[in-house]
């Protein structure tokens, strides 16, 4: 499908660059909204803690309660929305939240799950989550069919949107006939692209904070697990490149961080995906790297459009018309999207 260009993303006068553009709405967008949290178990021994939110509240409760039964025919067919969040992030983080708003709003259920240990609680097993891991997407997906969906949509933001977009193409056209559509914003389509890039002057700011969050996260996992992480070489690593290195890779069977960064990044997957999929990446998003805006691959691709607005920052894209705290452009094209036949 053809690279949409220009796109019409427009931001506020005030927020300037990528940077305000990413900052800002992360620190002073304030977005409310009423989830009900499921906790279901894994095939492991494990959890995963899923927040719902409904358009119509009456339904939404008798859904999640399991009783189909009760639902009439055509509010089985009603559509859900399953969102992935970015690196550390939940459903409370304002990108996600107020999407959940937006669409509830217009007549979707939605339902943020939570990636192992970022619910509010750590996980049992060993393991946390990473930007290759799709297993767990697929088994909320599964779950959330056996609930009586049978139109679904996917979404992610930044990690969450390497994650569906390498889920969606590793299962290509045996993909699971209710998952109908999928977008995603602010992609790390290259993670080893995406890690120089954070390691650039400009972008430190995120690097730390991110690599802060995991090493203290790790650290409270070991004081129930003393054996079995290294503690001593996560606390000295300095970068999210580091730390994966040390810890995330071999965590999961990966040989280094660059075995690992390269089977988990989306990119290669693209190719392989069967669903109509918008993919949209700000060019002044201070995480991405060049290889995150593949203009000439989406022209080969029936099912992929690909839209890389000026502005933007990461997963910013406020409004220029509703304010900080009103609805985003990002939402606003994400609804376009899912409810346009013909996706554009």
């Amino acid at each position: 499908m053809p690279l949409i260009a220009p796109s019409n993303y427009e931001p506020p006068t005030r927020l300037w660059n990528g940077h305000l553009q990413t900052i800002i709405p992360s620190l002073f967008r304030k977005v409310e909204v009423s989830y009900v949290r499921e906790r279901i178990e894994t095939p492991d021994d494990d959890f995963l803690d899923l927040d719902w939110a409904f358009s119509n509240d009456e339904l939404g409760m008798i859904r999640a309660a399991g009783r189909n039964n009760e639902l009439a025919d055509a509010e089985h067919h009603s559509s859900l929305i399953i969102l992935s969040h970015g690196l550390e992030g939940s459903s409370t983080s304002q990108y996600l939240a107020g999407m959940v708003r937006h669409l509830t709003h217009n007549g979707f259920d939605c339902l943020a799950w939570h990636y192992r240990s970022c619910s509010g609680e750590l996980n049992r097993q060993e393991r946390f989550y990473h930007i290759g891991e799709t297993s767990d997407l697929h088994y909320v997906t599964q779950y959330t069919i056996s609930k009586g969906y049978q139109t679904i949509y996917l979404m992610g933001f930044s990690a969450g949107g390497n994650v569906t977009l390498k889920y969606i193409g590793e299962q290509g056209k045996s993909i699971n006939p209710a998952i109908k559509k999928a977008v995603v914003f602010s992609v790390p389509l290259d993670l080893m692209g995406s890690a120089r890039r954070l390691e650039q002057w400009d972008s430190l700011v995120y690097n730390y904070r991110f690599s802060r969050t995991l090493k203290r996260k790790v650290m409270q996992k070991a004081a129930l697990m003393p054996s079995a992480f290294p503690t001593e070489a996560v606390l000295k690593s300095r970068s999210i490149r580091e730390f994966d290195n040390v810890f995330t890779a071999p965590l999961n069977g990966f040989r280094d961080v660059t075995d690992y960064y390269t089977r988990s990044s989306s990119l290669q997957f693209i190719p392989s995906i069967a669903i109509p999929t918008l993919i949209v990446n700000a060019k002044n998003d201070p995480f991405l790297s060049p290889e995150c805006f593949p203009g000439e691959l989406a022209r080969e691709l029936p099912n992929v459009w690909m839209e890389f607005p000026g502005e933007g920052g990461h997963c910013g894209f406020t409004s220029n018309k509703g304010g900080l705290n009103g609805t985003s452009w990002s939402e606003e094209r994400a609804l376009a999207f899912l409810t346009e036949s013909n996706s554009l």
